[in-house]
């Protein structure tokens, strides 16, 4: 896959969960139990699974989140940190916050998954106070989860120079996004995400200040747009095994590239197969052996 020599140091700032996944032939129906065939237990969330994947391409990647002190928490940082990923908590040393355990089932037949989590709606994190300890970045992803951490994040990037990419994960609406799209650089948006009062969500993300904005279509082909320039990037035809974490591994992948000096179509292409690599495999951490640098 196009990667350059220099994959830079990326920062990703937002969500950590812990993620149980059970996967299954089909989804039982109310009151109905199945048996699992197969039961991962790993970090989750959006964020966190991107620094995952950087860290697989060979990036210094840097995840800032908030995690705290609990045994789940303790259980989601070892596994970050076993994949090369440099966690910065910013919950303080013996303190805790409810750390989301997402429930994600995954079809046998189709490789769907479910997902139920609180995500970060029960953990109000504090502000990180070390940010100016950090590396310098090259690309600074956020989730548009935890507002408190990204406002200082936003607010840090602005005095940093060469100032570093600014790249969204956006896959739902959230508010944050309205204070995120004015910074960004790319947007990386799902077909479904909707931005308020704009029925085109490339024009809507531009609207607000996107410079560049992709969008994703699931298995079809992936939209681009920057300044004048648009274009679109195939998405290979691949048996789709297990699709948790595939938009995860597109924004880290992109991520990493864009850190790299890739152009955004060359970025595109990059995040692309990555993707597609990560949906052939099952389970949440099997995939990464294929892409590692």
């Amino acid at each position: 896959m196009p990667l350059a020599d220099h994959t830079g140091t990326c920062w990703f700032v937002g969500l950590t969960t812990l993620d149980v996944v059970h996967r299954a032939a089909g989804r039982p129906d109310r009151d109905e139990k199945v048996t699992a065939s197969r039961q991962d237990v790993a970090a989750g969330g959006p964020a966190a699974n991107a620094a995952v994947t950087a860290a697989a391409l060979g990036a210094r990647a840097v995840l800032v989140t908030a995690l705290g002190d609990s045994p789940v928490a303790r259980a989601a940082r070892a596994d970050l940190e076993t994949h090369g990923v440099e966690v910065h908590d910013v919950v303080a040393p013996g303190q805790d916050v409810p750390l989301a355990v997402s429930a994600v089932l995954v079809d046998e037949a189709t490789g769907e998954r479910s997902v139920v989590s609180a995500d970060a709606a029960l953990a109000e994190a504090p502000p990180p106070r070390f940010l100016g300890d950090l590396p310098h970045p090259d690309v600074v992803l956020f989730d548009g989860h935890h507002p408190v951490i990204a406002g200082a994040a936003v607010g840090h990037l602005e005095n940093r120079a060469p100032r570093p990419l600014v790249v969204l994960d956006a896959g739902r609406w959230r508010p944050l996004f309205a204070e995120l799209l004015p910074v960004a650089d790319v947007a990386a948006v799902s077909a479904r995400f909707a931005v308020p009062g704009h029925d085109d969500v490339t024009a809507g993300a531009h609207d607000l200040g996107a410079r560049g904005v992709v969008v994703t279509h699931g298995d079809g082909p992936v939209e681009w747009s920057s300044g004048d320039e648009t274009g679109t990037v195939p998405v290979p035809a691949v048996e789709a095994r297990d699709t948790l974490g595939a938009g995860d591994a597109f924004h880290g992948a992109l991520a990493v590239a864009l850190a790299g000096g890739a152009a955004l179509p060359e970025a595109c292409v990059t995040a692309v197969e990555v993707a597609g690599t990560r949906v052939r495999h099952v389970g949440p951490r099997s995939w990464l052996a294929e892409v590692r640098r």
